[in-house]
């Protein structure tokens, strides 16, 4: 049996605001509630489980591996929102994607300061 990431936990100060913001950005069907958490369903077999935190919020990252054209999309969401991205993780290039490994990739940040990333590549590919 190989391993596989079923679910994370993503920790958010407002878990309604938060499951709502990755799924439209991500163009997800809507989050379903399971106990105290809002599931964003990533449709591969692994959910984002949004959980409201007690205390402060530790900013983690999470990258999605997309399609060309999910790609595109999602990076209109984010520019019309008017969303600040970056073609990097230390959010030096501001408004620029990267062409890492013969794809495209950003990253921007959630209500919550989680660092997203969008790549149609995996790394190294």
């Amino acid at each position: 049996m190989s391993v596989r990431l079923n679910h994370t936990i993503v920790a958010a100060r407002d878990r309604e605001e938060t499951a709502a913001f990755l799924v439209e950005i991500l163009g997800l069907p809507p989050a379903t509630a399971f106990g105290p958490f809002l599931v964003v369903d990533l449709g591969n077999e692994v959910s984002l489980d949004v959980a409201g935190a007690d205390g402060p919020v530790h900013p983690q990252h999470y990258a999605f591996l997309v399609t060309e054209e999910e790609f595109d999309q999602i990076w209109d969401r984010i520019k019309g929102r008017g969303l600040t991205f970056w073609a990097d993780p230390f959010h030096q290039r501001p408004g620029q994607i990267n062409t890492n490994d013969g794809g495209r990739g950003l990253y921007w940040s959630d209500p919550n300061g989680h660092n997203l990333e969008i790549i149609t590549r995996p790394y190294g590919g």
